[in-house]
């Protein structure tokens, strides 16, 4: 390939470079932009089954992903002895927990995890203790799945008493107390129902147009790339 007095004669070594790195920027930028579509498809999901009326949670085991983000209502009654606090959780400023209560459900042994909200925390050096309903009660919100992801500089260790959870762990949960246990948590959402405890309905965070800035970024990066390439691989021919 000729342009007037220069020629396209591109090396092996820089060609091979340019391409791998051509295939990683143009790889990162679509993982970027899948990522945009799942963030985006949550939201759209969160939006739909905000409207839907409150579904009934038996004692069968449901399916997770059906009841995701959907507002649900369980009948039974709270366990207190199983009751845990999920560290590490501020609101306004201020350090605290959240309440994770176990409901048994009504008409069996099937439990199902009740994020009962968020409650002050500030004095570490005293266990933290929230009062649990008695009787039965009918506990309303919104089912999540729970995720297992830690901070960044959060240890690998259990925290100073037992109660005191650093991540929502399902399965530890299980491990522990061997109860059959529905694979979603609840969050309260109905007045009156926390306890005076803070509360606020849950939802995905939506990270759309982010993704989609990154996935921007790295197509943009691959472009500049090619065209630095072909505009170094042109050569200018002797006279």
């Amino acid at each position: 390939m000729q342009i007037f007095f220069y020629r396209f004669q591109p090396r092996l070594i820089p060609g091979l470079a340019a391409l791998a790195l051509l295939a990683l920027f143009v790889h990162l930028g679509l993982w970027q932009t899948g990522k945009a579509e799942q963030s985006a498809e949550r939201a759209a999901l969160y939006d739909a089954r905000s409207k839907h009326p409150p579904i009934s949670i038996g004692t069968p085991l449901v399916n997770p992903e059906s009841l995701i983000y959907a507002q649900v209502v369980v009948r039974g009654e709270y366990e207190a002895a199983h009751q845990f606090y999920l560290d590490n959780q501020v609101e306004n400023g201020r350090p605290g927990v959240h309440v994770i209560t176990p409901l048994k459900i009504e008409g069996g042994d099937t439990r199902v995890l009740v994020n009962r909200g968020w409650a002050a925390w500030e004095d570490r050096q005293k266990r933290p203790y929230v009062e649990t309903p008695s009787g039965t009660v009918e506990a309303t919100g919104i089912a999540v799945i729970p995720g297992k992801q830690k901070y960044l500089l959060m240890p690998d260790r259990r925290e100073a008493w037992p109660e005191l959870w650093s991540v929502l762990d399902m399965g530890r949960f299980v491990e522990e107390t061997a109860m059959q246990v529905q694979p979603v948590i609840i969050h309260l959402t109905s007045p009156g129902q926390n306890d005076g405890l803070v509360t606020h309905r849950p939802q995905p965070e939506d990270k759309t147009a982010m993704h989609k800035g990154y996935a921007l970024q790295w197509f943009g990066m691959a472009g500049v790339l090619l065209g630095f390439y072909i505009w170094t691989s042109f050569r200018k021919m002797a006279p």
